[in-house]
């Protein structure tokens, strides 16, 4: 089969194949022919298998009649992040050229200004994340009265972030008679609570089972202490044939110490998290697109549909918190039929993430055969490992019982040159202070009056 069988227009189909797209994807052959006949769609299915083409490309042959107006778009995507709305704005772009369409993207982190300008000229497919959409919305510069085409995107990850409320009042304001697409890569029981509610006969296509992982992805579990955890990721950078890398952590605040440590090693590499404005963000992964750098430390904002082309591995620095989460970090690399590898790094606290990652996969992850574990810890791992030293009256503020500091000894005297012994009426050596111990003649605690005196 191939693009010409699903009932596509000419000009759609020139702009898939100078995109150099031949056949579809499963997703895509068993979608894309649904929606063009007006139906509700349920797709489910794996990262990397071409669900936003699934709706993308149907959607512009089905807006090619009509015509926008002002603050009244025609159709609505609701994307969790701002990568994925920017990313579906690319598809659009790219498959539309010979196509007569309006565009608009709204999402955080931007001037409102030309976002409201675009509405005002009236927009046939707008692609918003719910928040920003909310916000214009409650301004009065939207009117959704006219979107016949509704299209939710990353259904789970909209209920990880919260924002299934929002969904449901959007729905709410929209007309009752429209089209209605859902996808998502799994379907728990809330996504399947809203589906049944705002989708009339939906045809659901699963082209995979739920939560499962792509089958070209090698996976690997990496025992791995605490401390050794940055040495043993430069070993598997160095050994394996890393050519692109994304790396998740847990914590904006890993990725930012792992990237300044990979830097400091000599590796190109790129950091995105949730504390960077968006300007910063895509102007890191447009790095990562064009190669100046290769590896890109990333935090879980960067784990859903981003469709990234080329990423041959995948580190979850941390195993992360959700089982889902495993599903789409890995879900980055062996996209479009390529082959990937992922690697998961977990020490003795990952264990029950471990267990519900392969519960919720239905597959046991083969562990890497390590070689011994005599890689020297990583330096700035150990020192924060360390635990930290507190004095003594840290200590007693924390409520910590101090036993007394022990008077300083006098010092021992030497033989005088001359040879004449030191008498024992000679006088001692004087000990300079210690700031938590104050004055050598002092044997308890520094008194209050004391502290202002000595600067401590």
């Amino acid at each position: 089969m191939n693009f010409a069988d699903l009932g596509l227009s000419d000009e759609l189909l020139r702009a898939v194949n100078e995109s150099g797209y031949t056949e579809p994807t499963p997703i895509q052959a068993s979608a894309i022919p649904s929606v063009l006949m007006m139906r509700d769609v349920i797709g489910v299915a794996q990262t990397g298998t071409g669900k936003t083409a699934s709706f993308v490309l149907p959607m512009i042959d089905v807006l090619a009649q009509g015509r926008s107006r002002a603050r009244m778009p025609r159709s609505l995507i609701l994307e969790p992040t701002r990568e994925l709305a920017a990313q579906v704005a690319e598809n659009f772009e790219k498959y539309g050229k010979y196509h007569k369409l309006s565009m608009a993207l709204l999402i955080g982190g931007v001037s409102m200004g030309d976002q409201i300008k675009a509405l005002e000229k009236g927009v046939d497919v707008l692609i918003a994340t719910p928040g920003r959409l909310m916000d214009l919305f409650g301004r009065g510069n939207i009117l959704l009265t006219g979107c016949s085409l509704l299209v939710i995107d990353e259904a789970d990850r909209m209920l990880d972030m919260g924002f299934i409320p929002d969904i449901e009042e959007i729905c709410t304001k929209l007309p009752k008679q429209r089209q209605t697409l859902l996808f998502s890569a799994t379907m728990p029981p809330p996504i399947k609570k809203l589906a049944d509610k705002f989708l009339s006969n939906p045809k659901t296509i699963e082209v995979a089972r739920p939560a499962t992982t792509n089958t070209n992805i090698t996976q690997k579990l990496v025992p791995v202490t605490s401390t050794k955890k940055r040495a043993v990721l430069r070993s598997l950078l160095d050994q394996d044939d890393v050519r692109t890398a994304i790396i998740f952590c847990n914590r904006k605040t890993t990725v930012r110490d792992l990237n300044k440590s990979l830097k400091r090693s000599g590796y190109k590499s790129g950091e995105i998290h949730g504390d960077m404005d968006q300007s910063q963000r895509l102007a890191e992964l447009d790095l990562f697109k064009q190669g100046e750098v290769n590896i890109l430390v990333a935090s879980d904002v960067a784990a859903r549909g981003l469709d990234i082309k080329g990423v041959s591995h995948v580190f979850n620095f941390d195993a992360p918190w959700h089982p889902d989460d495993y599903v789409h970090r890995v879900g980055r690399t062996g996209r479009a039929g390529a082959s990937g590898t992922a690697y998961t790094f977990v020490t003795s606290e990952d264990a029950e993430a471990i267990a519900n990652i392969e519960k919720l996969t239905s597959q046991k992850i083969p562990k890497l055969a390590m070689q011994g574990d005599d890689k020297p810890a990583d330096k700035d791992e150990a020192d924060a490992a360390k635990p930290k030293r507190r004095s003594r009256r840290r200590k007693e503020e924390d409520g910590q019982s101090t036993s007394p500091a022990p008077a300083p000894k006098p010092a021992e005297t030497k033989p005088r040159r001359s040879g004449r012994k030191a008498t024992a009426e000679a006088p001692p050596t004087r000990q300079p202070a210690h700031r938590d111990e104050g004055p050598a003649d002092w044997n308890g605690p520094v008194p209050a009056f004391l502290d202002v005196k000595l600067g401590v």
